[in-house]
């Protein structure tokens, strides 16, 4: 018959494709429980949104099958998402700060940081959106809160609203509609840090930040203030919006904030009656950059009338038509986003690797 230490020594040889470490190493293999033949185990992913999910299980149970003896699998499968090893500075409670940026104004960089937050509540992580776009704060529309307003129920905090199964928070929800905001840095910079700090955030497994187009003043506050796990910078095809990115990679790295990541908003147009693909403003311009660059290439966005239509509405694409093409694309974004996050923060397995076994 097998023993737990035969199941633990299969599962040493499984490994996370993105992580390099083995699952026992990595400290995802919780428990091992052995009857007989059956075996039982619970193995922890270390995101909701593992983008290799269906390859580890897979291997997983190909090496338990390969066990002599194993009569049959009963698998149980979770996930815990692991927050930097020095934590994420002002948010303590938080375990990981996605920037999402671009080089210029519109691109789609609000439309990818509002469905990329609710693509990840969707893969069920808990979830925040902060629009950190004091210039333009746009959040408010798309998530269908403009007519709303936080509360501060003991005068010290604000609670964040609540919308797509995520918490959001932004400057819009503070301010008339049609104010106009002039101001300078330590204006931005105050503001900032209070919807950071003053804000019942809660425990939180990614909050991914919105910020302004550029290389201006909110982005060093940000390197100032927190830690984040890193930035993925959003970017159309043609070659004007990659001259942006550059600017937009080069400032990152000065501030020593990793770039996870480019998304090609935009990639192409699919004509909605007969199915063909247009590249509008040309088309692998933000793979192009990826390589340039050595960072990953996280995917492309269609240009599609459902995803402008669901920014308008506060009905973001990947909540409304959730089996849509374009919804579909988010999602694998979201995946690969927590998967390079994943890989930034490390294995990081525990002191003592060996699960439980009885």
């Amino acid at each position: 018959m097998p023993t737990e230490k035969d199941v633990l020594a299969a599962l040493s040889g499984v490994m996370d494709p993105e992580l390099n470490v083995s699952l026992v190493q990595a400290g995802m293999v919780k428990s091992v429980r052995v009857d007989g033949g059956r075996v039982a185990a619970t193995i922890e992913l270390t995101t909701p949104a593992c983008p290799l999910k269906g390859k580890i299980q897979a291997d997983a149970e190909a090496a338990l099958k390969a066990v002599p003896g194993v009569t049959g699998l009963d698998i149980t499968w979770g996930a815990q998402v692991r927050g930097q090893p020095q934590g994420t500075g002002m948010l303590p409670a938080v375990k990981n700060i996605i920037l999402v940026g671009a080089g210029k104004g519109g691109v789609g960089k609000s439309t990818v940081a509002v469905n990329l937050a609710v693509a990840l509540a969707k893969h069920g992580a808990k979830v925040g959106l902060l629009d950190a776009d004091f210039y333009g704060p746009s959040i408010p529309m798309m998530t269908g809160l403009s007519d709303q307003r936080p509360v501060s129920p003991d005068g010290t905090r604000l609670e964040p609203l609540e919308s797509l199964g995520m918490k959001v928070m932004s400057l819009g929800f503070l301010v008339e509609p049609d104010q106009a905001l002039i101001w300078r840095g330590p204006m931005l910079h105050g503001a900032l840090q209070q919807l950071m700090r003053d804000v019942n955030w809660g425990a939180l497994d990614y909050l991914v930040m919105d910020l302004p187009p550029g290389t201006g003043d909110v982005a060093l506050t940000v390197s100032q203030s927190i830690r984040a796990s890193g930035a993925v910078l959003v970017t159309t095809p043609q070659d004007v919006a990659l001259a942006d990115v550059v600017r937009a990679k080069q400032m990152f790295d000065k501030v020593h904030i990793p770039v996870l990541g480019i998304v090609e908003n935009m990639s192409q147009f699919v004509c909605p009656h007969c199915h063909t693909a247009t590249p509008i403003f040309h088309h692998g311009g933000g793979r192009r950059a990826a390589e340039l660059f050595g960072v990953p290439f996280l995917g492309e966005i269609p240009l599609e009338i459902r995803v402008r239509v669901g920014g308008d509405e506060g009905r973001p694409v990947v909540a409304a038509y959730p089996d849509s093409a374009e919804a579909q694309a988010f999602m694998s974004v979201a995946r690969a986003v927590a998967g390079r996050v994943s890989v930034a923060n490390g294995a990081r397995a525990p002191s003592a690797a060996v699960p439980a076994v009885s």
